[in-house]
Order: structure tokens, then C-alpha cells, then sequence
């Protein structure tokens, strides 16, 4: 893999590296597993890593050691990757997430495997204006979303514009630069410059503070660069570059390229004004500024004076106007005509050259003339003729400029087609964040491509931004809840788990957004999943009253119920003598606790022994399990016979219970 001396590269290109990477094959996150390195820069290096999470490749940029050691570092990094995250363009690089493993800082982004735009310059360029604007167009349209949520790059390069096999066009590292050079200063001679030399704006260089306008200077620089196929400033060390931005003008592309119009040299004078209050106010001003030139460009007009006038920086108009003529006392050819109408230099020979002597002609002989060799030499011009004609026809002359018509209706893009010599095919529909509903969005071939005189242009509309309801996952199992956000173009964010006594274990509770939400592609969606009801830990209710226990299984959601009420010596009737499951066991709601409650002791009637012997009665009430005390009755006569007994005859008592007797 080749990588650019001035940076980073993204895109995938299948090369292998020299020496292996300790990078390789670790796990960041519990989630990122990182493969081959496919790039590396001056603040970090890009892998291939799989996000073992959603099961999808993923372009992980690692910051170099040392960076990530600095705990405000890393608050400014995870601050701007927030930000630049938030940004959702079809022209950006798409963040996913950011983190921090035992000091390894990172990012991880959208996988782009392709090519940057720094191949794209060494293969193509110096490029024809239209399509050097074609190429500036989505990046222009890439900064200016940026630029409307706030976000400035800073670090603006043709490295940082990614290229993917498919065609589609994409700015990478917004936020980077800005969380590397926080609080670092900034100067033409000290401390660090933050971002490629060649596209720093003059104020960058000056003070370090940079806002949308220098990134429409690094732009403008990157257009220079496309249509010249070199850097407009050079020299032998990056402070010698660096000063050059601070006091020399951009040249006009056109003194390398010369044919340019002249609109097309005020469009990168405009842009690269090193008085950043004579540049557009940002890129969407200069995307519409590209539009203008690319709609001038299309219609083939060579020079437009008022175009011209007003994109050129008013500090050069100024300089223009008071130049002095190259000879003050030499009168001007010029004047008194409007310079507005003047769409070619005109020359003008003070002296006219003398006449070239002809050859003298013998007189007596008259000139001789070859009809064979004039015919010859005809055949010849109309076959050289003929040749250039054919070679500029089937090379150059059958082709025509794709216009530009992104962003036109259906009908309007239609009709420029037509008066273009273009046949209009309408293609499949696409989503965009940027251009409304029904407006063309892109076309094939892109515009200021070439394509053949007659021929079809295909034009896709917009759908409109691309957004999708979050679907009702309420009573899925957590898996088919993830099967059906990734069906709904979604992603899965995070489970918290939550007891529920009315949804069974591992069933979805609510989703975060709520069912019915509308969101964009890939947004995370976070899942409440029941955990099943609260467990509870029984208390031991062995010898307590059973209808407490009853009102205290009740009150934790329990149920419980008596299996049988049996006889008990040793617990009392209410009581319970035992429980299933037993106390100090965990269970769950709605859980049942099955019951044995005591009858008390087992009753016995007490049969009368009144007029029998002591000793017969004696007998008698300990065989049933009596015991028998006994005392004289008054007025006792002392014979032996029981007179009285407590408790009475027939009385049904406890085995054990003590009889009194009374003896007479």
C-alpha cells in the first residue's frame, strides 16, 4: 500500500504491510478485533477490524502512543468524535464509535475500500475545470453539512477525501485535527502546525484559530491542485511553505494552465483569499459559486466578464484597476471602449515587416507548372484534412459535457438535458440528506463528464432523507428483537435487564426509542428485557400462627395454601408444623408455599370412675394415658371410693392430662 508523505490514508487498497503490528489480532472494547493495517499517518493509523457486536467490517483508527496518555486529550478527542458522529452525510465518513482501552485512544468508522483522492491527482491531473469541479463537488457538499451543524475540519486534504470502488465520494477525519491541536500553539515559526502545510489557511499559520472559511481556503487549494496537477506553493522546509500562505497570493491556475477562463481563475482566487473576509463565508457559498462556474462551464461559454468580475476578490479588482500600463507615455490602444467587451488581447505591430523578395524568373524561360504534383499535394491536405477531422471527431468532437443538474426537478433536469443534445433516463431513486424530495440527486455520468453527443444521461432523485420507525419489539425474545432492528436498517445498542412479574424471563419489556420512532439508518436502539419475576427469600414461619404467614406470602406475591391440618402434642392448633419450600429459601413471585398446620393435641374422652375403688380408677385413667392425683374429699369417711373427679366424666381432654380425684 502506497501512503502519501503528508498524511493519513483511509481507503482499503490490498497492500501488505513490511513488519508485523502488535495491533493485529487485539480486541478493543470487548468488541473491535483488529486485522491488517491499512494505513498510517502522522497522528494515527487505520485497520480493518471486525465489530464482533453487529458482525460488520469496520475502519478502526488507533491514535499513536503518547496521544491518548493525556487524560484532556482524550476528553477533547471523545468530545469532537461525539460531534463529528452526529453528523450524518452521504459524503462523510460515517463515525460509529469512539473509545478508550488502557490508554489506546480510538475511533471506529466506516470501512471505505477504494482509493483517496491524492491517487486521483497523480493519475488525472492537471484536469479540464469541469471535472475538477465535478470531484470538488461532494466534498464541497460534505463541508458545508459540517459547517451547518457547527463543525469545522481543519485538516482539509486530498488524503482526507476517500474515493470508493463504487464511485461514491467521501471526506474523512472531521473533528481530528481540531481535538490534536486544542490548546497547542500555533505559529509561522514555533510550535506544531497542525494538519498538511500545503492547505493551511494563512490565519491557521498566524494564530491557530480556524472557522468554515479555512476550510473553503484548503478547498480551494485542492481545486488549484486539480486543475494544475501541482501544489501552489512549494519550498525546502514545511515554515518556508507555511510563510508563502501568510504573504504570497495563490496563482491563477491558468498562468500553468494557460486556456483557462478567466472565471475559473477568479473561482480559486475567491476561495484562497489570504484575507479570509474576501472568501465565501463558507463551503455551501462556495458550492454555489461551483455551480455558477459549472453551469458557465456547460454552456461552453469561454469568457463571462460579469462571472468573472463578481467572483474575483475585491482587493483584486482594486490591484487590477491601478496598475500602471507598461509604458505610461505610449497612448492606450484601448481607450474610451468598454474593457467588458473585449473577450480576446489584441496585438498590435508598430512596424510592419518588409515583403519577402520572390525569386527572379529567367525571362526566356517560362515558368513550368506540374498538374500531377498540384493534384498530389491537394490529395494529400484533404487526406491530412480528412485524418484530423476523423481523429478530432471519433477522439473529441462525438462527445459533450454532462451538465450539471443536481439538485433541478425531474422536468427542469430533463429540459437541460434536452438543450444540452442529451437524452434524460430516470434511474433508481436514492436517499440524501441535502436535497429534497424528488430532486435530482446524482446522475451517470457524474456531471462534466464526457459522454457522447446524443447520448443517455441517467438522473436519480431524491427519496429524501432515509429515516425508519423503530419497530414494535415489545413481547420478542431479546434475539428476534435484534433480527428485526437489523430487517428495519437499525442497529442494537445495549440490554438492561429488569425484574417483571407479568413478562417471563428474556422477553423484550420497551425499547429506547419507543416503537413508531422515527430515526436514521443504523441508529442505536436500546432493549429492556425482563429478567422474570423478583426472587424472595422465605421467612421461616415453623411454629407461628398460620394465618400471619398467610397475609405475609400474600404481601411479597406468593401464594400459599394448607395441605393438611394434622395433630400435634408439641405445636398449637393454628400453628404451623411445617412449610414446602422451607424457610431461608429463595423463590419467585408467584411462587406457591404449601402448608401442614397443627390441630393441637389429640383429645380423649374422660370416662367417670365415681364410686369406683381408688385403685380401679387408678388403673383405669392411666391406661388412657392419664395421670391421677387424688385427695380426701370433706367429711371423707376414710372407705377408699372416689366421691368426685376434675375434669369430669365424658369431658374430652389432652392424653396426660392430671385427674383429680376425690376420695370419701
Amino acid at each position: 500500500m502506497q501512503r502519501d508523505e503528508h498524511g493519513d490514508r483511509h481507503a482499503r487498497t490490498g497492500g501488505a504491510e513490511a513488519a508485523p503490528d502488535p495491533m493485529t489480532g487485539r480486541l478493543l472494547d470487548r468488541r473491535y478485533r483488529i486485522g491488517s493495517r491499512i494505513a498510517r499517518g502522522g497522528m494515527a493509523s487505520v485497520y480493518e477490524a471486525t465489530d464482533l457486536r453487529l458482525d460488520r467490517t469496520v475502519a478502526v483508527k488507533v491514535m499513536h502512543p503518547g496521544l491518548g496518555d493525556d487524560n484532556e486529550f482524550a476528553e477533547r478527542f471523545v468530545r469532537e468524535a461525539r460531534a463529528a458522529a452526529r453528523l450524518s452525510h452521504p459524503n462523510v465518513v460515517a463515525v460509529y464509535d469512539q473509545g478508550d482501552d488502557d490508554g489506546t485512544v480510538f475511533l471506529a468508522m466506516e470501512l471505505i475500500p477504494g482509493h483517496t483522492l491524492r491517487d486521483v491527482i497523480r493519475k488525472e491531473a492537471p484536469m479540464s475545470p469541469a471535472r475538477a469541479l465535478a470531484v470538488m463537488e461532494p466534498v464541497l457538499s460534505a463541508l458545508a453539512a459540517a459547517h451547518r451543524a457547527g463543525l469545522v475540519h481543519r485538516d482539509v486534504k486530498p488524503e482526507n477525501v476517500l474515493i470508493a470502488d463504487d464511485g461514491r465520494v467521501k471526506v474523512a477525519d472531521f473533528g481530528l485535527a481540531k481535538a490534536v491541536s486544542t490548546d497547542t500553539q500555533h505559529t509561522a515559526t514555533g510550535g506544531v502546525l497542525i494538519g498538511t502545510v500545503s492547505y493551511l489557511a494563512p490565519e491557521l499559520v498566524v494564530s491557530g484559530r480556524a472557522d468554515a472559511r479555512a476550510d473553503v481556503y484548503a478547498a480551494g487549494v485542492v481545486l488549484f491542485e486539480l486543475l494544475t496537477g501541482t501544489k501552489p506553493h512549494e519550498g525546502e522546509t514545511p515554515i518556508q511553505v507555511a510563510y508563502k500562505h501568510v504573504h504570497e497570493d495563490v496563482p491563477a491556475p491558468s498562468t500553468l494552465e494557460p486556456g483557462l477562463p478567466a472565471y475559473v481563475d477568479a473561482l480559486v482566487a475567491r476561495a484562497t483569499a489570504r484575507d479570509r473576509e474576501l472568501r465565501p463565508a463558507d463551503a455551501a457559498v462556495l458550492l454555489h459559486q461551483v455551480h455558477r462556474v459549472g453551469h458557465a462551464l456547460a454552456e461552453g461559454v469561454l469568457d463571462d466578464a460579469d462571472l468573472t468580475a463578481d467572483l474575483t476578490p475585491i482587493r483584486m479588482r482594486l490591484e487590477s484597476a491601478e496598475a500602471p500600463s507598461p509604458d505610461d507615455t505610449a497612448p492606450d490602444p484601448f481607450e474610451g471602449r468598454d474593457v467588458g467587451d473585449m473577450t480576446a488581447p489584441i496585438r498590435v505591430l508598430e512596424t510592419p515587416l518588409p515583403p519577402r523578395p520572390r525569386p527572379p524568373t529567367p525571362v526566356d524561360q517560362p515558368p513550368r507548372r506540374s498538374r500531377k504534383g498540384l493534384v498530389l499535394l491537394l490529395v494529400a491536405l484533404l487526406l491530412v484534412i480528412g485524418g484530423g477531422v476523423g481523429a478530432w471527431w471519433f477522439l473529441d468532437g462525438r462527445y459533450t459535457t454532462t451538465p450539471g443538474v443536481l439538485g433541478m426537478t425531474q422536468k427542469a433536469a430533463e429540459a437541460a438535458l434536452e438543450d444540452a443534445g442529451l437524452t434524460a433516463e430516470v434511474g433508481d431513486p436514492a436517499y440524501s440528506e441535502t436535497v429534497p424530495v424528488g430532486r435530482v440527486v446524482g446522475t451517470d455520468p457524474d456531471p462534466g463528464s464526457r459522454v457522447l453527443d446524443g447520448g443517455t444521461v441517467t438522473i436519480s432523485l431524491s427519496l429524501g432523507k432515509e429515516r425508519y420507525d423503530v419497530p414494535k419489539l415489545k413481547g420478542m425474545t431479546e434475539d428476534d428483537a435484534q433480527d428485526a432492528l437489523s430487517a428495519g436498517h437499525l442497529s442494537f445498542g445495549t440490554t438492561t435487564e429488569k425484574w417483571s412479574d407479568t413478562v417471563a424471563a428474556g422477553i423484550v419489556i420497551s425499547s429506547s426509542p419507543k416503537a413508531g420512532t422515527t430515526l436514521r439508518p443504523d441508529a442505536p436502539v436500546d432493549l429492556v428485557v425482563s429478567k422474570g419475576p423478583q426472587p424472595v427469600k422465605l421467612k421461616d414461619w415453623v411454629g407461628k400462627d398460620a394465618d400471619a404467614a398467610a397475609d405475609w406470602f400474600t404481601a411479597h406475591g406468593l401464594t400459599s395454601k394448607v395441605a393438611s391440618t394434622e395433630y400435634s402434642d408439641d405445636v398449637a392448633d393454628g400453628d404451623i408444623i411445617s412449610m414446602d419450600p422451607p424457610g431461608g429459601t429463595t423463590v419467585h413471585r408467584g411462587d406457591e408455599v404449601s402448608l401442614i398446620v397443627s390441630k393441637g393435641p389429640e383429645l380423649v374422652e374422660v370416662p367417670s370412675v365415681r364410686g369406683s375403688g381408688i385403685d380401679a380408677a387408678r388403673d383405669k385413667l392411666e391406661d388412657l394415658g392419664f395421670n391421677v392425683v387424688t385427695h380426701q374429699s370433706p367429711g371423707s369417711l376414710g372407705l377408699g371410693f372416689v366421691f368426685s373427679q376434675s375434669p369430669g366424666g365424658g369431658e374430652m381432654v389432652a392424653p396426660g392430662t392430671t385427674i383429680d380425684l376425690g376420695l370419701i
